[in-house]
């Protein structure tokens, strides 16, 4: 049985620097390893009181970076890649999608919500909400089409009931979207009093199936984390 690699994950520390801080970037790469079960040790890191030792590791980077069998990989997207490519089965399971509109999805949701919830003008404030709220159904409607395998299994199904993105298991996709769904649900409560409408029921059963995994839960920053990174770009409405 080949020997398992050694694996470092430094993460954005918390505002208190003792537990995890708000970047959906750490949170995702977080989720990856974990939903791999892959055996590896969590850091997190105090960019103000950063160590010597970690600017000489990953000079210039900030977190999230990994160090696999004292290789350093600070780039997001190329971790991913290579956590797939390399924690593979059959001691690993596989995290990719089986449909490749499953990684698109959602996509648009973090641009606008930035739009809508950087704009202090109440004047403008209804049409990009209307922008905002039109990223949430597209994303529904992906969720609530059945996926190609449902319909092998019932021809007449016109609604989905898969849990993620992609099917009954989390996948690479959920790990980059979900994060960032999480910071959207808690700015728009706070700023806007926003809450993603009960109608959209495909996007409110994936929200809920996920909360109740720990890879997605428990990797989650506190909420007054992220309202902490938000509070010099997210804006209250003028009256």
């Amino acid at each position: 049985m080949a020997e398992s690699p050694k694996i470092e994950l430094f993460v954005k520390a918390s505002v208190d620097a003792e537990s995890v801080g708000n970047c959906p970037f750490s949170q995702r790469l977080f989720m990856i390893l974990w939903l791999k079960g892959a055996n590896f040790t969590l850091t997190t890191v105090d960019m103000k009181r950063a160590p010597a030792v970690l600017k000489a590791l990953a000079p210039g980077s900030q977190p999230p970076f990994l160090i696999f069998n004292d290789e350093v990989k600070t780039d997001t997207n190329k971790i991913e890649e290579f956590l797939e490519e390399n924690l593979t089965q059959p001691e690993y399971p596989k995290l990719c999608c089986r449909y490749k509109e499953s990684n698109g999805a959602g996509d648009d949701i973090f641009r606008k919500f930035s739009g809508y919830i950087k704009n202090p003008n109440s004047g403008i404030n209804n049409m990009l909400e209307t922008k905002f709220l039109s990223t949430l159904v597209k994303l529904n409607m992906y969720l609530e089409t059945p996926l190609p395998h449902e319909l092998d299994q019932n021809p007449n199904a016109t609604q989905s009931t898969r849990l993620y993105l992609d099917g009954e298991s989390l996948t690479l996709a959920d790990c980059n979207l979900l994060p960032k769904l999480n910071i959207v649900k808690v700015v728009c409560k706070q700023y806007r009093d926003f809450d993603i409408p009960k109608e959209l029921k495909g996007l409110t059963r994936y929200l809920d199936n996920a909360y109740k995994q720990d890879q997605f839960r428990y990797t989650c920053p506190n909420s007054s984390e992220i309202l902490i990174a938000y509070h010099s770009v997210a804006k209250y409405l003028n009256k």
